[in-house]
C-alpha cells in the first residue's frame, strides 16, 4: 500500500475529457505551436491563468508575469539560477520538502531551517541577524507537517521580507483541497514586487503532465526567462493549448470539485481507521487541507529498520525526519491517502501496526 503524499487518485482522472482537449488542441494548433515556440509559454494557457488565478486565488497578474515551467521542481530551479549564489542566504521551513533543501543547497551553502508548527513557519524564529535572500514557504498547506499560515503571520513574514530586502517563495502546495475553514489571503496578493509565487498541475491532473507556472514579480521576469531558454528552451506547446482550453472550459474546475469530494471522505476514513486501530495512540497533524496527514505515535521511533521493515511488509511510508535538518520528529510519518481506497488504508495500516507492534489488535 502506497502512502506517498504526492499522488493523487490517477484512476479518476478523466482521460477521455483530457484526450478530446489534446485531440483538438493538436490539430487546431498554429504552426508556431508545432515548432520552437516561446520559453515563457502558450499566450493561450498564460491569459487562461492570470483569469483562473484571479477567480480561485484572489489575486491579479498580468500573463507576461507568467512563465510556464515543467512542474514546480523547475520553477524552483529556474529561481534558485537567477537570484542565489554560493554566498547566498536561504531561509527554509523545517521541516521541509528534502528536494527543495537539494535544489538550494546546489546553489548556495548557506541554508537555514526556520521551525515549523501547527500553524506553519514560526515567524518569531526568523533569525534578526544576517542578509537572507530567500524565503522558501508553503503557506496554504504546510509540508509535510500541514499548519495553513495565517493572516497575521503571513503580514509579519512580508514585513521582514521588505526589512531585510529579499525575495519571498510561495509553494502554492495543496492549496485547492482545503477542508475546513475558509482561504488565507495568498502572499503574492499581499505583495506583488516581493514574491514569487509556485503552482503545478501535478496533484490537481497527474504528475507526468509536467506542467507548472511561475508568477513572477515584473523585475524578474526577462532574468528567469533567460534560464528557461538555457533549461529546455518551452515546455509542451500541445499540452499547454490543452490545458488551456481544459481551464476555460471549467473542466478543471469541476474536476477539482469532484475529487475534493472524493478526498475529503477519504481523509475521514483514514482518520477513523487510525482511531479505530490506534486509539489514542496516535496524534494527526495537517488534517484539513491537502492530501496526506502527518501521524505522530506515541509508541513508535521511526528508525531506518523499522521503516524498512514496513516497507518489506507492503506498506510503503516516509518518515518526517526525512525532510528534517534540525531533527525532532523520530516518532511521526506522513500518510497520504488520495490515491488510496478505504481499504487499502486499512490493509496498510494493519501491516504498520504489525511491524511497530504493541497495539492492541
Amino acid at each position: 500500500m502506497n502512502f506517498d503524499s504526492g499522488i493523487p487518485a490517477l484512476e479518476l482522472f478523466p482521460r477521455g475529457k483530457w484526450n478530446q482537449a489534446v485531440s483538438r488542441a493538436f490539430l487546431d494548433a498554429p504552426v508556431s505551436a508545432l515548432g520552437y515556440d516561446d520559453p515563457q509559454g502558450r499566450p493561450e494557457l498564460r491569459r487562461a491563468l492570470a483569469a483562473y488565478l484571479e477567480k480561485t486565488r484572489g489575486f491579479s497578474c498580468d500573463p507576461d508575469q507568467i512563465i510556464i515551467t515543467a512542474g514546480a521542481k523547475q520553477g524552483l530551479t529556474l529561481i534558485a539560477k537567477c537570484l542565489l549564489d554560493q554566498n547566498s542566504q536561504v531561509l527554509v521551513e523545517d521541516p521541509t520538502n528534502a528536494n527543495v533543501r537539494q535544489i538550494f543547497s546546489y546553489h548556495t551553502e548557506h541554508l537555514l531551517p526556520v521551525p515549523v508548527d501547527g500553524q506553519g513557519m514560526i515567524t518569531q524564529e526568523l533569525p534578526q541577524g544576517g542578509t537572507p535572500g530567500l524565503i522558501f514557504v508553503t503557506p496554504s498547506h504546510q509540508f509535510p507537517m500541514g499548519g495553513i499560515l495565517p493572516l497575521q503571520r503571513r503580514l509579519e513574514l512580508i514585513r521582514y521580507a521588505r526589512q531585510k530586502g529579499c525575495w519571498l517563495i510561495e509553494d502554492d502546495y495543496d492549496s485547492e483541497f482545503r477542508y475546513d475553514g475558509t482561504p488565507v489571503r495568498s502572499l503574492f496578493e499581499l505583495d506583488n514586487q516581493r514574491v514569487i509565487y509556485i503552482g503545478t498541475f501535478s496533484k490537481v491532473l497527474f504528475p507526468s503532465l509536467r506542467l507548472g507556472y511561475l508568477v513572477l514579480p515584473r523585475l524578474l521576469v526577462e532574468q528567469c526567462l533567460t534560464w528557461k531558454r538555457l533549461a529546455d528552451h518551452h515546455s509542451n506547446s500541445v499540452y499547454q493549448l490543452a490545458l488551456a482550453s481544459f481551464i476555460e472550459s471549467r473542466a478543471l474546475e469541476k474536476h477539482i470539485a469532484h475529487m475534493k469530494k472524493i478526498y475529503d471522505h477519504r481523509r475521514g476514513r483514514l482518520l477513523e481507521l487510525l482511531d479505530q486501530h490506534f486509539a489514542g495512540r496516535v496524534r494527526i497533524y495537517g488534517g484539513t487541507a491537502g492530501m496526506h496527514v502527518v501521524a505522530e505515535f506515541q509508541d513508535a521511533v521511526f528508525t531506518p529498520e523499522l521503516i524498512q521493515r514496513i516497507r518489506t511488509a507492503g506498506a510503503y511510508l516516509v518518515p518526517v525526519e526525512k525532510h528534517s535538518v534540525l531533527g525532532g520528529h523520530e516518532n511521526q510519518v506522513i500518510l497520504g491517502y488520495a490515491q488510496l481506497s478505504p481499504e487499502e488504508m486499512e490493509r496498510g495500516l494493519l501491516m504498520i501496526k504489525s511491524c511497530i507492534g504493541g497495539a492492541k489488535m
